[in-house]
């Protein structure tokens, strides 16, 4: 785990160091990549989160839940008093191992639903086989991402821009619509989208235009759902440190100054997502609706 300094998010320090500026070396995993072969590993949280009872009982379903953001929200979800269902592909198995395990240290259930958003059948039945092992679905967290950098619009194949908007937003709908037979007044759906739908990438094309249109679901999604009682809202990263930028979301040659044009100076690391997503799976944000949050180190957005 990347250099923290030792004390949790209770703290009043300088967000300037608050974690270590890194200057990874360049450095290659076939996607999705692993947290645990990453030069840094990421910061999740597992030495820093304190929880204070703010999601007790509730049941939530997160995607990409093995690694980087989604398994800082799923070991915050845990300590706030969650139960949690992860979902990941096969290949992240050993991640997500381990992120269940700090789940159960929490004293919360853990249930491992590995498979691959690509596949019909394993995306059409997630929602239901989560509320079953939970007992019910409180919180679904649409989070995975496919995000592969390509240089040049004609390298960009038709194949990689299908897939990036079958996981990234085709997969949202299906899941947003299938967790609405389970969600109660008080649920909540919360989006990851990203800075690249307000500052989009040369080399992210196909990554950033479905972010754009995760900012436009999610506020339209909001408005249909409010009557219900069912929140919908978004978080917008910066450049945070997890394994889609070391397989094939940045350059290799990119990654020693990854983050460092921010006006914090450094990347962020998953542990500064989290409260994010604890904020919008609580009550405390009982009055926010189609919200996108951006946590990206100073970056103007809208």
């Amino acid at each position: 785990m990347s250099e923290t300094n030792d004390s949790d998010q209770t703290t009043v320090q300088n967000p300037v160091d608050q974690h270590e500026s890194i200057s990874p070396p360049e450095q290659h995993q076939d996607p999705p990549g692993l947290d645990s072969e990453m030069t840094p590993t990421a910061d999740l949280g597992e030495e820093s989160y304190t929880g204070a009872d703010r999601l007790a009982g509730r049941r939530a379903l997160i995607t990409g839940a093995d690694s980087g953001i989604g398994a800082a929200v799923a070991i915050a979800f845990a300590r706030e008093g969650a139960d949690v269902a992860l979902a990941y592909t096969p290949a992240e198995q050993s991640d997500a191992e381990r992120i269940a395990g700090l789940v159960r240290d929490a004293g919360r259930t853990a249930v491992l639903l590995p498979g691959d958003l690509l596949d019909r059948d394993y995306r059409n039945g997630l929602v239901d086989r989560a509320a079953t092992e939970l007992g019910g679905l409180d919180i679904l967290v649409n989070n995975a991402g496919k995000q592969v950098a390509v240089e040049t619009l004609e390298e960009l194949t038709d194949e990689q821009v299908e897939q990036t908007f079958d996981i990234n937003i085709v997969a949202m709908y299906a899941l947003s619509r299938a967790a609405l037979k389970h969600l109660p007044a008080g649920g909540a759906i919360i989006n990851t989208t990203s800075i690249q739908a307000y500052e989009p990438s040369p080399t992210l094309l196909d990554y950033a235009a479905t972010k754009a249109a995760i900012n436009a679901f999610t506020k339209g999604l909001a408005q249909q759902l409010a009557e219900r009682g069912i929140r919908v809202n978004a978080v917008a990263p910066g450049p945070i440190w997890t394994p889609l930028q070391v397989s094939g979301g940045q350059p290799k040659e990119a990654l020693p100054e990854f983050g460092k044009s921010t006006p914090l100076g450094r990347a962020g690391q998953p542990a500064e997502l989290a409260p994010a997503y604890v904020f919008l799976a609580s009550a405390e944000s009982s009055y926010v609706l189609g919200e996108t949050l951006n946590v990206n180190g100073g970056m103007p957005a809208p």
